[in-house]
């Protein structure tokens, strides 16, 4: 082994270690500085694992500075250097995440956490995808795959309260950071954050309540209590990217290979419409959450429903895709044929 394997062995041993402590720290209820160590541990494995990556493709002195040959670049540094596109949300979501770290010492407050956790829940996974991508290495072999979601705690944002419990300058600073943040989380996709919805319940129990609310009978729209509630957070986080990613993943680890017309594919955007549209998945509430927030709907998926289209597919891998095109196809010419 040359010395830069040797390198690369140690920091990979090392991005490891820190990222298993981000996420231990972060998931244990006992723990109050949670959100602070999390954010120093998850960027401390970032950087040895990017440096690693950056020493496999470049060189050992690709991760040193050209005018200071004894200093090491910083984490910032290599992700300019390995993500060159400034505008990918993965670029977005670790610069974020290290804004977070550099300013922790001093502004981090409890309500930051229900401002950053979307981003902290992308770049756990980003950090596991590009684990794998850049050096072959599955980190739910490390740590369990059902640890690697965070353990959530969250209040909802109250700009009055906040101005109220906190001194002018911390106020001012969570408040603009959410400001900014939220147009970003609903602008990009699930590589640069994770969406947190809040939901509230119905109760009879005044003693419960949070808030006390009165149905106007006289109102010109309906309203309809959900007697069920879920949180999509907990059950549907997906989009659909993230679910196309994880079924070639798998496909991938069971040593798959997916046909169509007689050639191996990769899973992508038009079979998984093929399956949501088949076997309407995106009506099934056990599958799909819809978020009527606009005009254009925008549709979660849940574990369930990567696990269900990777099973069909696992059935039948030569043919599931020209069956489904099939099956579409006839559906659809005999709706046309009866009118």
């Amino acid at each position: 082994m040359n010395s830069n394997q040797t390198t690369v062995s140690r920091l990979i041993n090392k991005a490891k270690e820190a990222f298993v402590m981000a996420i231990e720290i972060y998931n244990k209820p006992s723990i109050q500085y949670r959100l602070e160590g999390f954010s120093f541990f998850i960027c401390n494995a970032w950087e040895l694992m990017l440096k690693a990556h950056i020493i496999n493709k470049y060189g050992e002195e690709a991760v040193y500075y050209m005018d200071k040959k004894n200093r090491t670049i910083s984490l910032e540094n290599c992700v300019q250097k390995v993500f060159t596109n400034e505008k990918a949300p993965l670029r977005k979501n670790l610069e974020k995440v290290i804004e977070l770290r550099n300013t922790s010492t001093h502004f981090i407050t409890e309500e930051y956490e229900a401002l950053y956790v979307p981003l902290l829940q992308a770049c756990v996974f980003n950090f596991v995808d590009k684990m794998k991508e850049f050096h072959n290495i599955d980190m739910t072999e490390v740590i369990p795959e059902n640890f690697i979601t965070l353990s959530v705690r969250l209040r909802s944002l109250d700009e009055t309260e906040i101005r109220g419990k906190y001194t002018e300058q911390v106020a001012e600073k969570l408040i603009m950071a959410q400001k900014q943040l939220d147009p970003m989380i609903d602008e990009n996709n699930s590589s640069f954050a994770i969406r947190i919805e809040h939901l509230h319940y119905n109760t009879k129990k005044r003693e419960e309540a949070t808030e006390l609310y009165y149905i106007d009978k006289e109102a010109e729209e309906g309203v309809r209590i959900i007697h069920d509630v879920k949180n999509p957070n907990d059950t549907h986080k997906y989009n659909a990217k993230f679910c196309i990613k994880e079924i070639n993943k798998r496909i991938e680890k069971a040593g798959i290979e997916l046909r169509y017309n007689n050639a191996v594919v990769k899973f992508n955007q038009y079979h998984f419409q093929l399956f949501t549209n088949y076997f309407g998945i995106k009506e099934n509430d056990r599958f799909c959450f819809v978020y009527e927030v606009s005009t254009q709907p925008q549709y979660s998926y849940s574990q369930q429903a990567i696990d269900f289209i990777f099973n069909e597919i696992k059935k039948a891998p030569d043919t599931i895709i020209g069956d489904l095109k099939d099956k579409i196809k006839k559906s659809t010419t005999g709706a046309k044929d009866s009118k």
